[in-house]
């Protein structure tokens, strides 16, 4: 026969755990078979005990996940008419304080644009229990450009350096908790700008000014 609902009791319900009685005219062969409990998948839960009448013993199951059944413990291989008594007193008190943190990040601004070969001056301001901060390079994709910088917190205040990376556009500077990465700064996207020093002069060809001289390359 197949599980009926109605004859699954609960002898004790707790928060944490239950204690179920089933009754049934199958053999306990059928009721361990996998799949069998299915039905109540929804009430019951992993870690519960659950003692069982079948035709031809009494048995205590665990209860795993999925309404699954372990092994379990026979009781009795002769099965005579189970009476339980139950009785339970509980009583519970909960006290509960809370209060809420504030942790930021300001980020300093940043040039729109930075020279390559040069460095990129990082400052942030951190306000709540902050010990250190990640700071990261990001291209326009989102994507880190190494290394990744792990920074002390200093009395409310970051500062770091961090290379330029090659000429491009949509740069950006990200600072967050080493611990919370939900708190977090970004910075506005900036460019990388090429070294006008290394332009070339090739065949005596030179840059001039509007007034005729030549650009002086320091």
């Amino acid at each position: 026969m197949p599980f009926i609902a109605s004859d699954l009791v609960p002898l004790i319900q707790t928060a944490r755990f239950n204690l179920w009685h089933y009754r049934s005219t199958d053999l306990q062969a059928a009721i361990t078979t996998a799949g069998y409990f299915a039905p109540a998948a929804a009430t019951l839960r992993a870690g519960d005990l659950m003692i069982v009448q079948s035709a031809d013993a009494m048995a205590m199951l665990p209860v795993r996940s999925n309404a699954a059944t372990g092994p379990g413990v026979t009781l009795d291989g002769a099965v005579a008419p189970i009476a339980l008594t139950r009785s339970i007193a509980q009583t519970l008190r909960m006290v509960q304080a809370a209060g809420a943190v504030v942790s930021t990040i300001i980020l300093a601004p940043l040039m729109a644009g930075i020279i390559v070969g040069t460095s990129i001056p990082v400052q942030a301001q951190v306000t709540g229990p902050i010990q250190q901060v990640v700071i990261t390079l990001r291209n326009a994709q989102n994507q880190i450009i190494p290394p990744a910088v792990l920074v002390n917190v200093d009395q409310g205040y970051v500062t770091a350096t961090l290379p330029t990376p090659p000429v491009g556009t949509g740069y950006r500077i990200r600072i967050e908790d080493a611990l919370d990465t939900g708190v977090v700064a970004t910075s506005r996207s900036f460019n990388i700008l090429p070294d006008l020093r290394l332009i070339l002069i090739e065949d005596g060809a030179k840059l001039l000014q509007e007034d005729g001289s030549a650009i002086s390359q320091g």
